[in-house]
């Protein structure tokens, strides 16, 4: 979060990659398949934890941090289109400039679906230069990449078309993810029934907070957690504060999910979730700190389930 301030994809064929970064349609689509009734896979902790020690090897490897323009940035975007372009994604980077420096952003088209509704999921992947950003926002970021892996192991054949994106330099402005908006045509913008955002989903003091942007995406974030039985609170810490910001601006349906950052948890919400009060939500906010220790699984686990229903729920 930045400051205040496969055997189906083989079928499929070539897809150009002008289409992932324009949002454009697939010519000549086969139909539609018929919605599926599957149930939202669990989403195993294990997979999203070793997504998390790649990037923070690769911090290590690379001056300790993954931030943009800097060779850790665009290793850990290699790292995750690896994974996707192994499990039948078409990927595509879309290059763009902040600083000075060449950033990137990575999308991910699921062969299929109707491409005329497309359900988005995102996160950025950068972190800030002072360390290797494993909450902030590696946490969002392997999650969403073990949620794309878990759609090509189930061969999922949702009716709505998935797309799932990565974002560079949000921490200077959510430059990539407004980059990606402000270059789609008014059509393809339209196309986007809605995007779902995730920065910092495994704060090691965590809350468990769900975006009020659209009453539907709210409501299937809210569904879910009562499901565990865990209350929830709206988010607003994190309002205007990441990548849903652009989209919510160009008229799209935005939603997500967040586990807190500098704010300090208060007595009430220890009593509804545990931990300790007094206490920021993330101590290593943007800090050195921010690594693999800085992590609570329970949190993570808890919410990359929850994207997972999400998409499955919101793409059927």
């Amino acid at each position: 979060m930045k400051l205040s301030v496969s055997a189906r994809a083989l079928a499929a064929g070539a897809v150009a990659a002008a289409l992932l970064l324009t949002g454009g349609s697939l010519a000549g689509a086969a139909p539609a398949p018929a919605p599926s009734a599957a149930a939202a896979p669990d989403i195993p902790l294990s997979g999203v934890k070793a997504h998390l020690t790649q990037l923070q090897s690769i911090a290590t490897a690379n001056g300790g941090n993954r931030a943009h323009g800097r060779p850790g940035y665009k290793a850990s975007l290699d790292y995750v289109k690896a994974k996707l372009d192994a499990a039948g994604y078409t990927t595509a980077i879309q290059q763009f400039t902040a600083s000075g420096r060449t950033g990137y952003n990575l999308i991910a088209d699921w062969p299929g679906g109707d491409t005329n509704q497309v359900l988005m999921a995102g996160s950025h992947l950068d972190s800030v230069s002072s360390g290797a950003g494993i909450n902030d926002n590696g946490s969002g970021s392997a999650a969403v990449l073990e949620t794309a892996l878990a759609v090509s192991r189930a061969g999922y054949q949702p009716t709505k078309h998935l797309r799932f994106a990565w974002w560079g330099a949000e921490e200077l402005g959510l430059v990539g993810s407004r980059y990606y908006v402000n270059n789609l045509s008014a059509a393809n913008r339209a196309k986007i029934r809605g995007y779902l955002n995730f920065d910092m989903i495994g704060s090691p003091n965590p809350g468990y907070f769900v975006y009020d942007d659209d009453p539907a995406i709210e409501k299937t974030f809210k569904d879910y957690y009562a499901g565990l039985g865990v209350p929830t609170e709206i988010e607003t810490e994190g309002d205007g504060r990441s990548d849903h910001a652009p989209f919510k601006s160009a008229g799209v349906p935005v939603g997500g999910l967040f586990t807190g950052a500098s704010r300090t948890k208060t007595a009430a919400q220890v009593a509804k979730w545990g931990g300790t009060s007094g206490q920021a939500f993330d101590r290593c906010y943007h800090s050195s700190c921010d690594t693999t220790s800085n992590i609570n699984d329970t949190a993570l686990d808890r919410n990359s389930d929850a994207i997972a229903y999400a998409v499955w729920g919101l793409s059927a």
